[in-house]
């Protein structure tokens, strides 16, 4: 995965819609189109192999719409080009993380001396439980 051409390759691909947003701000929430709203197809994204793009398409399965593009939406700011730029973020961050094929675990035993600590902390701790049971009565 080269990370600098899924950020350069970005801007050219997107593809921006824009809204009014919501909440507080007065007259420019009523009348200023701030908020956006960004597509991205996954298959136009230079700088990811056929298995990354593959498994990017996996995990954001929830986010992707009906014709397959990554979806978000950003009104944090009350600039258009400030959450332009916030949404491009979001979109290279989600890509990136999602595409990154996870290392396969290797399975390690217990080594003998673990497992003699463990066993020592359940005889310890069994013996001090065991001290707090009352006596048994004599009759």
């Amino acid at each position: 995965m080269r990370i600098e051409a899924i950020h350069e390759s970005l801007p050219r691909i997107v593809q921006f819609e824009y809204a009014r947003s919501s909440g507080p701000g007065g007259q420019n929430v009523n009348k200023v189109e701030t908020k956006v709203r960004a597509r991205v197809d996954l298959g136009l994204v230079d700088g990811l192999s056929e298995a990354e793009r593959a498994r990017a398409r996996e995990v954001l399965a929830p986010r992707l719409d009906s014709e397959g593009r990554l979806f978000v939406a950003v009104d944090l700011e009350r600039s258009r080009t400030a959450n332009e730029a916030i949404a491009l973020a979001r979109l290279a961050d989600l890509i990136v993380k999602a595409s990154r094929i996870p290392r396969h675990r290797v399975a390690t035993k217990p080594t003998r001396a673990s497992k003699e600590r463990r066993l020592s902390a359940k005889r310890t701790r069994s013996a001090i439980k065991g001290g707090r049971a009352q006596p048994p009565r004599e009759e």
